[in-house]
């Protein structure tokens, strides 16, 4: 989040200046995007991967902290509970093969942690939500240990005021209640950031968000939580709930959780994303940085507006808009909603889709968010994080006269030869385009992604044994099929 953060403990006063940082950064930036040659430049592609830390017994091996200590890596970071890390890959030009790059790069990164693992006999795995987790690992031990989780946590209580409830419904719902937040280190995903130019930053935005829910119900990875079958993909439900920190009265007039999809379509740029983060949630990090923005802006330079982003940071939308003083000054889109996992290249293949589709949707979409509402949006977005590959999506076209509800992979099947002709329009070798949308193409055809999967194998095994040892058997299943390096539609349900 930019500012380093030492303390854990803040004051009144601190929350006034935070805030009022906040706004100058807000206006510097609105001075910002209103130069056309802001930030203009060749596009790039950045990711983030979350893991989790497990023993020989498949269960959670709290030692990140151990493990950062022994490597030093500063692309390597700790998460919020102890058994998760997260691995900063370095940025990749959007131009010939900057997958293949960002696939090697994690497999050296994850040879590395694996190595430092084995000395506690354990392994990292990348999969949305571990499926051997218990009520039981989630204790006042699970959190890292480190002034910027507790602040997160102290704050979030506070405004909560009471326990969080977590109640999801599916083949086995389930309903609980936890005092702390640790349940939101239970999801981990791989974030992509794509750099879009400035000027049109509405539309590409626009066009990621509306076909986010067909990327998702192809994507899905996170099929259960606590041995209970629950949606496709879990952890959109799990994270909302687990940090959702309004009180009954904003709930009841439907002020947006800090996890949500949106409020609505972008209109003219990305500066209506950030002054709705400051507009709608109070600050929970009120640290301030030493810059003064309007010095930076009149010397011709770029200001990191240090404040503005750390409180974007402590707002979850799916996708993210993200501002950053590099090369200029430029802005981001942040893909949160992919689940770590299952392989390398079904993750890399899930990144290029979402970016085809959206390139495949750009020429029309001030049309098709015209006729779309975007509670529709909102709506295909659950509908595909419950349902998966099942689900049924209202989707817009140029040529229809009324909105209707069709299949999620009937849509992916007319996407897909699109989004591989708008990719084909960049400067991707085509090489790279057909790796990664025979992945996709497979999936469609098998009808397979990783929830689905994970549902089969442990039903087939639920029929000989119980159900922990079931899920057990099934994340070995997984670990086998995530270390072979093929994608999910060719992993074949081990009988």
């Amino acid at each position: 989040m930019g500012i380093s953060i030492e303390s854990d403990t803040f004051s009144n006063q601190d929350f006034v200046l935070f805030q009022q940082k906040v706004r100058d950064d807000l206006d510097v930036l609105k001075k910002l995007l209103a130069n056309p040659e802001f930030g203009q430049g060749p596009a790039s592609l950045g990711a983030e991967l979350e893991f989790y830390i497990v023993d020989q017994h498949l269960k959670l091996l709290p030692i990140n902290l151990e493990i950062n200590a022994q490597l030093q890596d500063p692309q390597l970071t700790v998460e919020l509970n102890r058994f998760n890390l997260e691995y900063n890959l370095s940025p990749q030009p959007y131009k010939g093969s900057p997958f293949v790059a960002i696939e090697e790069e994690l497999s050296s990164a994850i040879r590395k942690i694996d190595e430092a693992a084995s000395l506690h006999s354990g392994q990292v795995i990348p999969i949305g939500i571990l499926p051997t987790l218990s009520i039981k690992d989630f204790h006042d031990q699970t959190m890292t240990d480190i002034p910027r989780y507790r602040a997160l946590s102290n704050a979030l209580c506070k405004m909560r005021g009471g326990p969080f409830t977590i109640a999801i419904d599916g083949k086995e719902p389930i309903k609980l209640e936890v005092d702390d937040i640790t349940l939101e280190g239970a999801n981990t995903s791989f974030q992509v950031h794509w750099r879009v130019p400035a000027n049109q930053f509405a539309d590409y935005f626009n066009a990621v968000q509306l076909v986010t829910p067909v990327v998702l119900a192809l994507s899905s990875n996170s099929p259960s939580l606590f041995g209970h079958h629950l949606w496709a993909e879990t952890r959109i439900a799990l994270f909302k709930q687990s940090i959702d920190s309004r009180v009954s009265r904003e709930q009841r007039w439907r002020h947006p959780p800090r996890v949500f999809f949106g409020t609505g379509w972008v209109r003219e740029s990305a500066w209506e994303l950030f002054a709705a983060s400051a507009a709608l949630f109070p600050p929970i990090i009120p640290v301030i940085g030493d810059e003064n923005p309007y010095a930076c802006l009149a010397a011709g330079k770029a200001p990191k507006l240090e404040e503005m982003r750390l409180h974007q940071g402590t707002t979850w939308q799916w996708n993210r808009a993200i501002y950053d003083d590099a090369d200029g000054g430029h802005l981001r889109i942040e893909m949160r909603f992919l689940p770590a996992g299952p392989s390398l290249i079904d993750m890399s293949a899930n990144a290029l889709f979402a970016i085809g589709c959206a390139l495949a949707v750009l020429p029309d979409i001030k049309h098709l968010t015209t006729v779309l509402p975007f509670n529709y949006a909102e709506h295909n977005f659950y509908r595909a994080a419950k349902l998966g590959m099942d689900a049924r999506l209202v989707w817009p076209s140029t040529t229809q006269v009324q909105l209707h509800e069709e299949p999620a992979l009937q849509i992916a099947k007319r996407l897909l030869p699109k989004a591989c002709q708008a990719l084909e329009k960049t400067g991707l070798f085509g090489s790279e385009i057909k790796r990664l949308m025979s992945v996709i193409q497979g999936r469609i055809e098998q009808r397979m992604c990783g929830a689905k999967w994970q549902r089969l194998v442990t039903n087939h095994l639920l029929k000989q044994t119980s159900k922990e040892e079931a899920f057990a058997g099934m994340l070995a299943e997984y670990i086998r099929g995530y270390r072979s390096g093929k994608s999910i539609s060719e992993w074949g349900i081990p009988l």
